[in-house]
């Protein structure tokens, strides 16, 4: 199979993900400003998954970059990946909906702890195919905010039942860390190329 398959499956997937997330979001009743504040949470909630969605779709495609072929392994851990993502939906509106509180915010914690570790399981599949000579391996290095997001995803599910004030700050800090541009695969694969001309 080609990874241009893989990708256009995906693709559809998140897309359609993203869709949901905001039909699930209703206007509220009035037309004043002042009735926009019983939304804001619904809002927020949304903004924040469709960052989350749209750092794993970014770094999924990057990903995929590395590839020439396509494995059985790599499809079920893609598919695993989707699983968790396609959860997104349900826990944004559950969270939204309830006002960031403790089970809520937790549940959405614990569903990015289980995209990130999806997302791990692809890349060693992605990895192990590849060989020792592996492409996407030596690009992303020692992958430290892949090792640093799932500490705050467990230490934002946890604290939640505390305060979820600070839950929601550990994971709005999960993606501002993956906001930041991250061009290590993008630049080693760029520097493979020109050495092959």
């Amino acid at each position: 199979m080609s990874k241009g398959r893989l990708e256009a499956f995906s693709d559809g997937v998140i897309a359609i993900i993203i869709t949901i997330m905001v039909l699930e979001m209703k206007a509220p009743p009035g037309g004043s400003l002042q009735d926009l504040r019983s939304v804001l949470p619904v809002f927020l909630s949304y903004v924040m998954s469709f960052l989350y969605v749209g750092i794993y779709w970014n770094n999924h495609h990057h990903m995929l970059h590395t590839c020439t072929a396509v494995t059985g392994a790599m499809l079920w851990a893609n598919l695993h990946l989707l699983f968790w993502l396609s959860l997104f939906p349900f826990t944004t509106r559950w969270m939204g909906e309830n006002h960031f509180t403790a089970v809520p915010t937790a549940l959405y914690g614990v569903v990015l702890l289980m995209a990130a570790f999806a997302y791990l399981l692809l890349q060693q599949a992605i990895i192990r195919a590849q060989g020792p000579d592996s492409i996407l391996k030596k690009a992303i290095g020692s992958d430290w905010k892949g090792k640093l997001s799932p500490v705050l995803y467990i230490a934002a599910i946890l604290v939640s039942f505390r305060s979820s004030r600070t839950a929601q700050a550990l994971l709005a800090i999960a993606a501002l860390i993956w906001l930041i541009p991250d061009r290590r695969i993008e630049n080693y694969v760029r520097a493979i190329d020109s050495t092959s001309d």
